[in-house]
């Protein structure tokens, strides 16, 4: 990866990071504040209904003229507790543990990690004018949903940090694989025009002899160069085209591009055979040239020396067959795809049939692709729809 990709997916993963932990900490803090306020809402409703039940009593009996025992009216609730007050606010009766400060003048209050209520309901029954109830356990409750929340954040972030890093490398997978292709095309273009470049170079130096031999060189290494500007040329810049629809006789064409190829077969001593009927259709011309050619170069290419290529045209059906090196079955789905190459053998970059396919697609042409290792491949293309009626 480079640099500026590095760079940039460093931030956006920052980025993403710092926003989830911004939204689980929003959505946290929002948990915590609803679950705060229903359990200081509850502890207030039950200690209100335990405080007026003692109301109660200590009302029945003033008005029964009966004696009450205090201590009867303590709350067998684990955390409840309380005291009962005269007018002058003095202490008639506890069961606190410990002296907790008490405001009066409030109803309902937070006392340091207490629920504090203030009941006034007896109006001096059997000399009670307040009743304070106390939880002591609201801090434990809402410290035991703290740890929850904040175990909860961490697993989620975690969580949602590994989905982030799986989708990422998701992402970044075809991106990555896109990239190698393209650095890799790159490479063997430049390799691929390295070779008859650098041989037109030399056949051309002033001190190289003007034999026979030198010409033939510079003419194959043109020929070279001509169709791999001819491959790139129709992916980038021949989309819109205008197409020039005429109805040709595929046993010229054919014969012109075997012309054409001849030089560089004999180089491998490859021989050819034409066999063909009298066959035209309708299509444009350099489309069914490149047809034609692509898959011509790709059995020379691909052909062992001393090999043979059979062109056999007969009625609406085109088969180009050699005995070379073969495609393997599993390699057979994807030798029209872009930049594959099923072996590295002779370079080539891998358009040539992928430019073959997307023309056939264009003109509805149907193709078949027989291969075995070692044996030989053949392609045959089926021209029914093109065929002039």
């Amino acid at each position: 990866m480079r640099v500026e990709e590095k760079s940039i997916l460093a931030k956006f993963v920052g980025l993403y990071l710092i926003s989830t932990f911004i939204l689980l900490s929003v959505i946290a803090y929002l948990i915590y504040d609803m679950q705060y306020k229903s359990i200081y809402n509850l502890s207030i409703s039950h200690l209100e209904t335990i405080s007026s039940k003692i109301s109660s009593k200590i009302i029945t009996s003033d008005m029964k003229n009966e004696k009450l025992n205090f201590e009867s009216l303590c709350s067998s609730d684990q955390g409840i507790k309380f005291a009962l007050y005269d007018k002058n606010d003095n202490k008639i009766f506890t069961d606190l543990t410990q002296d907790v400060p008490i405001l009066f003048n409030k109803k309902n209050y937070l006392n340091d990690k207490n629920i504090v209520t203030v009941d006034k309901s007896t109006v001096g029954h059997l000399g009670v004018k307040s009743i304070v109830m106390i939880n002591d356990t609201f801090q434990e409750k809402i410290d035991k949903i703290t740890v929850s929340l904040i175990f909860a954040f961490i697993t989620c972030y975690i969580v949602i940090c590994a989905v982030g890093y799986y989708l990422i490398q998701l992402f970044m997978k075809p991106i990555e694989n896109e990239r190698k292709r393209l650095d890799n095309f790159i490479k063997d273009t430049t390799h691929e025009l390295n070779t008859p470049i650098t041989a037109l170079m030399i056949c051309t130096d002033k001190q190289t002899p003007r034999s026979e031999k030198n010409m033939e060189r510079i003419y194959l290494s043109s020929k070279r160069i001509s169709q791999i500007y001819k491959d790139l040329t129709h992916l980038i810049l021949d989309t819109n085209k205008k197409k020039e629809i005429e109805n040709i006789c595929l046993n010229t064409v054919i014969t012109k591009e075997l012309e054409y190829f001849e030089l560089l077969a004999s180089k491998k001593h490859i021989t050819t055979k034409f066999n063909a009927d009298e066959t035209c259709i309708d299509i444009d011309k350099e489309d069914f040239k490149r047809i034609i050619g692509n898959v011509l170069s790709n059995a020379i290419k691909y052909n062992k020396r001393g090999g043979e290529i059979v062109v056999t045209l007969k009625g609406n059906i085109l088969s180009i067959a050699d005995n070379g090196i073969g495609i393997a079955l599993k390699d057979q789905n994807n030798v029209f795809n872009r930049y594959y190459r099923a072996t590295t053998q002779d370079g080539g970059f891998g358009l040539g049939l992928n430019i073959v396919q997307k023309i056939c697609q264009e003109y509805n042409i149907k193709i078949n692709v027989k291969s075995k290792l070692k044996i030989g491949t053949t392609f045959s293309f089926d021209f029914s729809n093109l065929l002039k009626k």
